[in-house]
């Protein structure tokens, strides 16, 4: 079959050999790439003992699948890790660069496989996500005759993004972004396995920096690790003989091209940071509110975290000064849960701008305020008898809709509670306020 890793050791053979330093001069990400589940790092609520993905791969009985997750988070590997347990031939092609040429020699080897060896085949297609319907519609086939196992890998929701038709003869798989602790620990063990060279040491801040700072990436926190390592070990030698040179937290910064950030998202600084942004967004200083967005986003916080305060803003310091900042706001949380990071940034910056630049009032939470503090010191009266469910109440009942202007004078609070006012706009609300004094005249409370 179609080897898996390159320069998988095989006895004997000069290519062997050249495979073999091939791998030697892969890149970081490849060569720590993991050859058992024992090695796999994350993806714990897919893998548990006894899903059906980790039988699959333990039980060598592959079925197709769509992997869909963030980039790093070991789709590809998982797919190889399935292939190879179940000694099946092993077909990668990426959707940005086949087409459906490509497909359908895939699936003749596939074919003249099955029939002459008895040899199943995996077909991995990574970006799925690119081939649009005529092209995913040519894979059905095979999939269904069972030529093939499909195994698709996506970034995007693939209920959006693949054709029914596939998803239906597919299980869905979504994988999530890796934590700081499980990048923390792989990037150790690439350090222990000499990732770094015998004569350069990696500092625990370097490693903390890089852990945190590659958006649950492993394939991004390898990658910078083996470039800080490889400046700090082409740097002038300013060690003593026979030390180690250092990589350093600004060797990681530089190799991310990022800043470490003092930020903690169970600390002081996630709390006085969504402070400074709500303030600011209160403010109507769109650049001070995209400043502290930026500064939560950098610092891994959930974008699920950010969008309830955004929504949460929307009522209570803009309230019907523009009733359309809500209707932005839920709309962002909706984009944040169906797209994700590091996509739904575009939409929280979008929301941001727009919840700064809109008129502010607060009205609607002093009035709620307001009558909330009335029933805690008074209590709550039961409904006037004209406004209750009964038959009889409902006779007595003066319906608005049948008076000119839509608008009874019939009186609709409490005994205890006529002639309260909760509600009181402000400038900001000032089509609201005139609207409210034509009501009230008009059902003779002016």
């Amino acid at each position: 079959m179609e080897r898996l890793f390159d320069g998988a050791e095989e006895p004997g053979g000069a290519d062997v050999g050249a495979r073999s330093q091939a791998a030697r001069n892969a890149p970081l990400a490849t060569r720590m790439r993991p050859r058992s589940l024992d090695e796999f790092v994350g993806q714990e609520r897919l893998l548990h003992a006894g899903s059906p993905l980790r039988r699959a791969i333990e039980e060598g009985t592959p079925h197709s699948m769509i992997l869909h997750g963030p980039p790093g988070t070991g789709k590809t590997t998982l797919a190889r890790l399935v292939a190879e347990a179940s000694n099946a031939a092993f077909e990668e092609e990426s959707a940005v660069q086949a087409g459906r040429a490509e497909v359908r020699a895939v699936i003749e080897r596939a074919r003249h496989r099955l029939g002459t060896t008895g040899t199943k085949t995996i077909f991995f297609l990574d970006e799925i996500h690119r081939f649009n319907k005529a092209q995913q519609d040519a894979l059905l086939p095979a999939v269904e005759e069972g030529l093939i196992t499909l195994i698709g890998a996506t970034t995007e929701n693939p209920y959006f993004e693949v054709n029914s038709a596939l998803l239906s003869r597919t299980h869905v798989y979504e994988l999530e972004a890796l934590g700081a602790t499980d990048l923390h620990g792989l990037l150790e063990r690439a350090v222990q396995t000499g990732a770094c060279g015998p004569d350069v040491e990696v500092s625990p801040e370097a490693l903390d920096f890089l852990a945190e700072r590659s958006g649950g990436d492993a394939r991004t926190a390898l990658n910078g690790l083996e470039l800080a390592c490889s400046v700090a070990a082409s740097e002038p030698d300013s060690a003593s003989d026979g030390d180690a040179r250092i990589v350093t937290l600004a060797h990681a910064e530089d190799a991310l091209q990022r800043r470490a950030l003092l930020y903690d998202r169970q600390a002081d600084r996630h709390y006085d940071t969504i402070s400074a942004w709500i303030k600011a967004t209160r403010g109507s200083d769109p650049d001070a509110s995209l400043y502290y967005l930026a500064v939560m986003i950098e610092g891994g916080e959930d974008p699920r975290f950010i969008v309830r305060r955004m929504v949460v803003l929307a009522s209570e310091d803009i309230g019907n000064a523009d009733p359309q900042a809500l209707t932005v706001a839920t709309a962002t949380a909706e984009a944040v849960e169906h797209v994700g990071m590091p996509e739904c940034q575009f939409a929280l910056a979008q929301a941001a701008i727009y919840l700064s630049l809109a008129p502010k009032s607060d009205a609607a939470k002093r009035a709620i305020g307001a009558a909330r503090e009335h029933i805690r010191e008074r209590g709550a009266e039961p409904p006037p008898s004209q406004l209750r469910s009964s038959t009889r109440s409902s006779r007595d009942y003066d319906n608005p809709h049948n008076r000119p202007g839509h608008i009874s004078p019939q009186e609709l609070m409490p005994d205890s509670a006529i002639g309260q006012r909760f509600y009181t706009p402000d400038e900001a609300e000032a089509a609201l306020k005139a609207r409210l004094e034509e009501i009230r005249r008009a059902r003779g409370r002016g």
